[in-house]
C-alpha cells in the first residue's frame, strides 16, 4: 500500500500540476473516442499500451476480456457498453485479448477451476472461444478466438447492433503480447467474426 500512497503524491505533485489544464477541462467533459474491453490482468494497462491521455478512453476490465451477449437482466458490462455506445458516442470498440492470459490457460488446460465456483461459471462466457478452438491446449489459438466469440457477443447488445447499422461505430480486434510489447491487430471482417 506504500507504493500505491507514494504513487498518489508523485501524481499529485509532478503528473497533474504538467497536466492541469486537461483535467480542468476533464472536469466538465467525458467524450472518449474509444471503448476499450480488456482483461483484468494487472500486466495489460489500456492507457500504456496505447499511449492515451486521460479521457480518451472509456475502459471496461474483465477476467478474460469476456463480454456476455446480451441479456434483458442490468449487470455492469452491458450498462457500460450502453453507456460509452448511447451516451457518450464511442467510435470505436476494442476487444482486446493477451498473452499469456490466466482465464485461457485455466480453460484450455482444463484446470481445475472447483475451487473457485464464480471463476468458473464467469468463464463460460468463452464456452463459444473453446468451441472454435480446434487444437486442445493452445493459449495463444484460444486467445485469438475467444477475442472473435466476445466480439460476436458485444454486437448482439443492441446499442451496439443500433451504432454498427448506422455505421456510427467500428469494432477491433486486438491481441497484446505481453513479452514483446506487441499488439496483432485481427481481422473483424468477413468469415473471421462470423465463424
Amino acid at each position: 500500500m506504500q507504493d500505491l500512497t507514494e504513487g498518489v503524491a508523485r501524481f499529485q505533485r509532478d503528473v497533474f500540476p504538467a497536466k492541469a489544464e486537461l483535467f480542468a477541462h476533464l472536469a466538465t467533459n467525458h467524450t472518449p473516442h474509444t471503448l476499450f474491453i480488456g482483461c483484468s490482468d494487472a500486466r495489460v494497462v489500456p492507457e500504456l499500451i496505447t499511449g492515451a491521455e486521460p479521457g480518451d478512453l472509456f475502459v471496461i476490465r474483465t477476467a478474460g476480456n469476456l463480454v456476455p451477449a446480451y441479456r434483458p437482466e442490468a449487470d455492469g458490462v452491458a450498462a457500460s457498453i450502453e453507456y460509452a455506445v448511447a451516451a457518450l458516442g464511442v467510435r470505436d470498440i476494442i476487444v482486446c485479448g493477451h498473452s499469456a492470459c490466466g482465464a485461457m490457460t485455466a480453460l484450455a488446460q482444463d484446470h481445475d477451476l472447483g475451487g473457485a465456483p464464480a471463476v468458473a461459471a464467469w468463464l463460460r462466457h468463452a464456452d463459444a472461444s473453446r468451441a472454435r478452438t480446434t487444437a486442445a491446449g493452445d493459449v495463444p489459438a484460444l486467445v485469438r478466438q475467444n477475442v472473435y466469440a466476445q466480439l460476436t457477443n458485444l454486437a448482439t447488445h443492441p446499442s451496439v447492433a443500433r451504432a454498427l447499422a448506422r455505421r456510427k461505430v467500428t469494432l477491433h480486434g486486438w491481441v497484446f503480447d505481453i513479452a514483446t510489447g506487441g499488439v496483432e491487430e485481427l481481422p473483424t471482417a468477413g468469415p473471421a467474426l462470423a465463424a
